[in-house]
Formats: C-alpha cells, sequence, structure tokens
C-alpha cells in the first residue's frame, strides 16, 4: 500500500544520497494561469529562479531522497505570496506542511546569499546619471540618487523578554530602512533594526550612511520625509514653507518622495506574508529579517523580468513608519546651505 507523502519525515524528504527527487509536480504539467494564481509568478520568473537557486537547494546529503529545487522554490513562493502554509499548497506539490516551512528556510537562506547581486546602488557615472535624469522626469527635483523611508513589519514576540522590538503602537515588529530609484527598484535595504528604534536613529546606525557620507553624497543626494534629519546627502521637506520656492521644492520633494510609498504598497500586495493580513511572521527577528529581505530581492528581480505594474494599496496590516508626522529639525548648517542653494538655483 502506498505511503501518503505527508506523513514522510521531512529530512528525508529534503535531502537525500544520490539527489533522488521527489517529482510528483511538474512546471510543465499546470497552467501559467494556475502558477500565478497559486504562487504569484509567471513559469518563465520561476525557472529563471531554478536556475539561479538550483546548485545551493541540491545539496549532497546522506539520505535517499530530496525534495528538487523546483518543489522547493514553489513551496516558498506560495508562502511568500499568500503569507501562510496551506494544506491545499503542499497537497498540490506532494509535501506536507513541516517540510513546506523547511523549503522556505532554504529558499530564504539562498536569496540572501544573493541580496547584494541585486539590491545595490550603481556605481558607474553614466548609471549614476541615469538615476537622476529619471527622478527629474517626474516632478523637476534635481540631483536625486534614491528615495529613502522606513517601513515596520510586524512580527511575533521574541522568546526572550525583549522590549527593543515593541513599536510606539505597543506591537512588535522590524523597522525596515529601503531606498529604491524611480521606477521602484530597490537600491538599499536593511530589515533587520528593532521596531522600537525611531526612523532617524534607524538611518544614524546604517550602513546607508557610512555610504553616502564615504561614497556617494557628493554627486546627489537622497529624498526623505521629516522623520529624518536634513543632511547634505539628504534633502527633506522645509517644515513652514514661506515663499513661493519653498512651496515649488515641497511639492516636486512630495511628488518624488511618494515613489518609495507606491514601492511599499506594491511589496506588501505582492509578498502577502509581509502585510499582515495572516498574522505577524511567526520567526524570530533575525529569520523574519532574512524572509523580508529575500522578498525584497524577489521584488527587484520581478522588476528585471518586467513584472512591474504598480499595484493598488493593500487591505494588510503591514505598518507604516512611527516617525509620519514627527518633524525633525536640522542643526547641520552645511546641510541648511545646501538646502537654500537648491530652492535658489532650481525653484526660484
Amino acid at each position: 500500500m502506498a505511503v501518503p507523502i505527508a506523513v514522510l519525515d521531512c529530512d528525508l524528504l529534503l535531502y537525500g544520497r544520490g539527489h533522488r527527487t521527489l517529482d510528483r509536480f511538474k512546471l510543465e504539467d499546470v497552467t501559467d494561469e494556475y502558477l500565478v494564481s497559486t504562487y504569484g509568478f509567471p513559469r518563465q520568473f520561476i525557472c529563471y529562479l531554478v536556475d539561479l537557486l538550483g546548485a545551493t537547494l541540491s545539496r549532497p546529503t546522506q539520505r535517499s531522497r530530496a525534495i528538487s529545487p523546483e518543489t522547493q522554490i514553489l513551496a516558498a513562493l506560495g508562502f511568500y505570496t499568500s503569507g501562510s502554509f496551506q494544506t491545499r499548497m503542499g497537497d498540490a506539490i506532494g509535501i506536507s506542511q513541516a517540510s513546506m516551512s523547511r523549503c522556505v528556510a532554504n529558499v530564504t537562506e539562498a536569496l540572501v546569499e544573493r541580496a547584494s547581486q541585486f539590491i545595490h546602488f550603481p556605481k558607474d557615472e553614466a548609471s549614476l546619471q541615469t538615476l537622476k535624469d529619471d527622478f527629474y522626469g517626474l516632478a523637476g527635483m534635481p540631483g536625486v540618487l534614491g528615495v529613502v523611508d522606513c517601513t515596520h513589519v510586524a512580527i511575533k514576540a521574541p522568546n526572550a523578554e525583549d522590549l527593543s522590538y515593541v513599536n510606539r503602537k505597543g506591537l512588535h515588529s522590524l523597522n525596515c530602512l529601503m531606498v529604491c530609484d524611480s521606477r521602484g527598484v530597490l537600491l538599499s535595504a536593511e530589515t533587520h533594526w528593532p521596531g522600537s528604534l525611531p526612523d532617524c536613529t534607524v538611518l544614524e546606525q546604517a550602513a546607508l550612511t557610512s555610504q553616502f557620507e564615504t561614497e556617494l553624497h557628493k554627486d546627489g543626494w537622497l529624498l526623505g520625509d521629516s522623520s529624518f534629519l536634513l543632511r547634505t546627502w539628504l534633502m527633506t521637506p522645509l517644515h513652514i514653507p514661506e515663499t513661493p520656492a519653498e512651496y515649488r521644492y515641497n511639492m516636486a520633494h512630495s511628488a518624488t518622495h511618494n515613489i518609495i510609498e507606491r514601492t511599499f504598497r506594491t511589496i506588501r500586495s505582492r509578498f502577502r506574508c509581509l502585510d499582515g493580513s495572516k498574522g505577524t511572521l511567526q520567526y524570530s527577528p533575525e529569520k523574519s529579517s532574512h524572509i523580508i529581505l529575500a522578498c525584497c530581492v524577489l521584488h527587484n528581480i520581478s522588476l528585471q523580468h518586467g513584472l512591474d505594474v504598480w499595484s493598488a494599496p493593500a487591505a494588510g496590516h503591514m505598518e507604516q513608519s512611527e516617525e509620519e508626522y514627527e518633524q525633525m529639525e536640522s542643526v547641520d548648517s552645511e546641510a541648511c546651505r545646501v538646502r537654500q542653494e537648491l530652492l535658489l538655483t532650481h525653484f526660484s
């Protein structure tokens, strides 16, 4: 009598001597519509991931069978895009929910290992100039290399009595600092910051600050909202605009900065594991931050594959910036001078 796949040992399924795989599910056996509706992505995209991650997900072990890279990727995509380990999804690809969890862990780590390959600022002058030109075409704001903001992702309470992850709303979360270009491609993503930290503190401690203070800030700047301090490489809105030039500057700033909010909406709409509609991420802060980063990598890969339609706002509960209405006053006189020069040169 056949043994139901759902009750086979997880390790027996995931790893195996000789790489014999359980190929109950094959991409060629299902329609494109089924793949998109169940796993969130079309066939070509899934095949690309198999090529990209296949070697990492096919590690040799001492056991007799392994789940194929293709099936592991489908299991992970199913979780990222639905936010739950659904029995019907596991049944469709022939593995248990426990095995699906292990697949998610494997694929997540494989994507995190490749984060720097897909999430980074361009290095050459021509590409940096293209960034500025594309942003300028949106609302006439010159010199912009990216738009920056933070967003909170809810997580379960850590096992330790650690209040550092409790945000101002009393919820446990990670505060994620991200930068994107004019298309919503992520240029930087730091997903590990505890939810108790204000946005300005996250930025002060972030690798992004070191990067701009040592490399890029002389060639342009980021745009951030009023939760951040004005810096020579980070232009923020004027708290109380008074002149026509200041109003024009604030309007151009707002229209350009809005790209990062649209990007957050797109990410949480595509990756429902982040939007809170199925509950918080049921992992440690470290594993949760890796899942968020893995989704960021997939977001950029999807844009590379032309899956770049802006999504409508999701109805989920992915936490927004805690400092949205808190105005930060700059004490950097040089940064104030840079912003004033920008006002006089381009908005007067």
